[in-house]
Formats: C-alpha cells, sequence, structure tokens
C-alpha cells in the first residue's frame, strides 16, 4: 500500500474516531464534569482507533493519536468555560498547537505506510502470548491514552478557571514550551541527515546528540513540564498533584522507551557503547571526557 493509501486511511480512522468523541459529548449522558466528559471521549475515541489498528493488523494507527488528541481536549474544555482566562488559555493553546502541529508533521514525514509498524509493537504482543490483543488494547493503545490526559490535567486547569492574573510564570511556561519544540525539532532534523549518510554500524553523537543520547526525549518531557507550569500558573495550590502528568511522562521514558531504544541500538550497532559511556543519558550537558 502506498504511502497517500495509507495516510488516507489513518485519516479516515481519526475523522470516526472524532464522530464518535463528539456525538458522545453532544448526545451522550453527562458525568456532571467536562474533564471527565473529556475522558470518557477520548477513550472512545482510542477504543475507535484500536479498531481500525485490529482490522489493519497494524497498531500504527495509534502513532498520531499521541499530538492529535491534546490540542482537541483543550479547545473543547476552554469552549465549555466562560469564566476561564482568555489570555492564559490562549497562550496555553499556542504552545500545544505548535507541538502538535509539528509532532504530527514529524510523524507524516517519517511515517512510510500502513506496511509498517513500529517495532515495539510486536514485541509487546509477543511477550503477551495468548492475551496479545489485550496487551494491544491496553499497553499500545489506552495505557497511553490515559498516560496523555494526565499531561493534560493542568492544562484543564489553565484553560477552565479564571485563576490568577497572567504573570511571570506564564512567560517562563511560554518559553519552555516552546524551547521544547525547537529542541525536538533541531534533535530530529539532525537525526534525519543522520541517517540519511551514516556508515553500517556508526551510532549518532553529533550536535545535539553529542549532549544528550536522547535530546528528542528531552524535549518532549519538558514540552509537558511547560504545561504543568501553566496549570500552577494558574492555580498555585494545586501545584502538589499537576506535576503528575510530567512525573508519569519522565517515568514512561526512564522505564520504559530509553531502555528499549538503547538495548535495540546496542543489538544494531555494538559502537553505541561507546556513546553510553560518553553521552548523558537524557538531561543535555557536556559529554564526559574519556581516557
Amino acid at each position: 500500500m502506498t504511502k497517500s493509501a495509507s495516510l488516507t486511511r489513518v485519516a479516515i480512522a481519526y475523522a470516526s474516531a472524532l464522530a464518535v468523541a463528539v456525538a458522545w459529548l453532544a448526545l451522550g449522558p453527562s458525568t456532571g464534569s467536562i474533564l471527565w466528559d473529556g475522558l470518557v471521549a477520548d477513550l472512545l475515541a482510542t477504543l475507535v482507533i484500536f479498531g481500525f489498528s485490529r482490522f489493519h493488523h497494524n497498531s500504527s494507527f495509534y502513532d498520531a493519536y499521541w499530538s492529535v488528541v491534546p490540542p482537541l481536549l483543550a479547545g473543547w474544555w476552554w469552549s465549555q468555560s466562560p469564566e476561564a482566562n482568555d489570555t492564559r488559555a490562549a497562550l496555553v493553546m499556542l504552545v500545544i498547537v505548535v507541538w502538535a502541529v509539528r509532532l504530527t508533521a514529524n510523524w507524516v514525514y517519517a511515517f512510510p505506510g500502513l506496511h509498517h509498524e513500529d517495532w515495539r509493537y510486536p514485541l509487546l504482543r509477543d511477550k503477551a502470548g495468548k492475551a496479545e490483543a489485550l496487551a494491544d488494547l491496553g499497553g499500545i493503545h489506552v495505557v497511553p491514552t490515559i498516560q496523555v490526559f494526565l499531561g493534560c490535567l493542568p492544562v484543564y486547569v489553565a484553560v477552565t478557571r479564571q485563576g490568577r492574573d497572567v504573570g511571570w510564570l506564564d512567560a517562563v511556561a511560554v518559553v519552555v514550551g516552546l524551547g521544547a519544540v525547537l529542541l525536538t525539532f533541531v534533535a530530529d532534523l539532525q537525526m534525519y541527515r543522520f541517517a540519511r549518510t551514516r556508515q553500517p554500524g556508526q551510532a549518532m553523537d553529533q550536535g545535539l546528540w553529542a549532549w544528550s543520547r536522547h535530546p528528542n526525549y528531552f524535549g518532549e518531557w519538558a514540552f509537558w513540564f511547560a504545561l504543568a507550569l501553566f496549570g500552577v500558573a494558574a492555580s498555585p495550590g494545586d501545584a502538589w498533584w499537576l506535576f503528575v502528568g510530567a512525573l508519569a511522562m519522565l517515568a514512561m521514558l526512564q522505564g520504559a522507551s530509553i531502555p528499549m531504544m538503547e538495548e535495540r541500538s546496542l543489538e544494531r550497532r555494538p559502537a553505541y557503547q561507546d556513546v553510553i559511556d560518553r553521552v548523558p543519558r537524557f538531561v543535555p550537558r557536556p559529554a564526559r571526557r574519556t581516557t
């Protein structure tokens, strides 16, 4: 199947998921809270994408969900909140939309078509054995949806409440958020350029990748941290729980994503061990000197 045909099918899947979510929000019973209404709609949309994944035997249908849903959730919450601080909400939406457009465009650029599936998904299903369908539903679709929803909790606070006046912490959140998007953009661009010219077995340790083995992941986490800052700016008294999403993202990256990527890199490129020995794992900083 060609890339254009594959993208058309993915677009149909997401249009169907959006239609189900909108229908639920318009016609379904309310939970009494737009926060939880949003979660129910989010999970229903996830189930639609899961159905397309199973029908096509390809869980990469879900890949773009990570970046498509946050601006939709944020926009809907804002639209239902006449008491919101519109200036802060607009700043939050600016950061989220820039992030979403960048990440979704990056996915479209790198997506070869539905003949390809993210290499991690078959591994997860194979490990589950006879429960592979459950692993597909839970581990590949529902858990990431909940993860993103947790990351959006401070967005809910920032776009639905009047909160404090817009101030310096909002400015910091904008700078951190847009800076995070720029960091991931540059890191991905450098990796694409390296991949076109690298020699067999060569490991990336140039540009931002000389300062961090995973600068793209650090930038992604910094984006979610910026959203938490927006929530704290709106409601400082809730700071104790507004970072739960950013912490969950950090745990996922450090406990799952990075270990899987590094194990695969070592299997395919033994020279990557030298990068591990020299280059910091996550937070960008100068590489260690080797003797």
